[in-house]
């Protein structure tokens, strides 16, 4: 089968397609013929530095969307033909950029009908971030006040709409290009970040979930009542102000995405119920996956098609 592989840490240049053999599916495993691939920022951090996968060689890749071919010894909840979509184990069980997959058979879900391979490749790693960030670790519910920062990317575009399936009152950051967009996600209000400092325009929240980094968890933690919830998926943001935190009394949480078959069931029924709906930025061949990770995004996914 064909695959991305590198053989050293750099830049776009260093993944190539190579020629390898086909894996076997083992007790509990499943083989995937894989029709989508999400592209995600994590992969070219791990491109440059291996930072959650150690030294290549390595092949990259997480979000798989696809059909079973073949089961492993134990394995009832699927068959060869099944459609099925999931994240796989992160962070050590990378490889999504292939034709074929072999995974535990649980970190996998039937893909609804209503979505493509390529939507439904778009949604593990950043859908389960976000419902993992929102819904488990900060409790959203109805009523709940909740920002997102970088609310059109390729977690906060799906941040929002999970946040609104779950009934907050849902506040974005976007661009001023993006802002129509994310108010098309159901946003209740979209701040143009690049002319409005929304430290100063809202108040009293209950969570904000920063995808951004930088300056924005100590502006968080002006908006945040006491009690509220920072949520961060940049980890090394938060030590920063974690003294600050704890005098408003404030919760700060750091998360990395797992593979969750709990959460991807969740996933797959929203957005079978057309509640979620990924919006794909581009798609690119196997060939083209160092240009796929190098695509500027402004909204939504970029996907690999095998």
């Amino acid at each position: 089968m064909r695959a991305v592989r590198q053989d050293e840490f750099g830049g776009p240049e260093v993944l190539h397609v190579v020629e390898i053999d086909r894996p076997t599916p083992g007790v509990g495993q499943i083989l995937v013929r894989v029709h989508a691939a999400g592209v995600n920022p994590v992969d070219a951090m791990n491109r440059e530095s291996g930072a959650l996968v150690g030294a290549p060689p390595f092949i990259l890749g997480w979000d798989v969307s696809g059909t079973v071919e073949a089961i492993g010894p134990g394995v009832t909840l699927y068959q060869s033909g099944d459609e099925v979509f999931g994240l796989l184990p992160f962070p050590a069980g990378h490889g999504a950029y292939a034709e074929h997959v072999v995974a535990p058979t649980r970190v996998f879900v039937p893909k609804p009908p209503s979505l493509s391979h390529i939507q439904a490749a778009s949604l593990p790693l950043a859908g389960l971030t976000a419902l993992q960030a929102l819904v488990d670790t900060a409790g959203i519910g109805t009523g709940s006040r909740v920002l997102i920062t970088a609310a059109a990317g390729g977690v906060g575009h799906l941040a929002v709409q999970i946040a609104k399936a779950y009934g907050a009152y849902v506040i974005g950051l976007a661009s001023a290009g993006a802002i129509d967009f994310v108010a098309s996600l159901g946003a209740d209000e979209v701040i143009d970040y690049t002319t409005t400092d929304f430290a100063e325009v809202v108040s009293d929240l209950d969570v904000v979930f920063d995808l951004i980094g930088r300056d924005y968890p100590a502006k968080a933690l002006q908006v945040l009542r006491p009690g509220g919830s920072l949520v961060s998926s940049l980890p090394q943001s938060l030590p920063a102000v974690a003294a600050d935190a704890a005098a408003r009394g404030i919760r700060l949480a750091e998360l990395l995405v797992e593979a969750d078959r709990l959460g991807m069931t969740v996933l797959a029924e929203l957005a079978g119920r057309g509640a979620l709906t990924p919006t794909i930025a581009g798609t690119f061949p196997l060939e083209q996956a160092g240009e796929a990770q190098a695509y500027r995004v402004s909204s939504g996914k970029v996907v690999l098609i095998p």
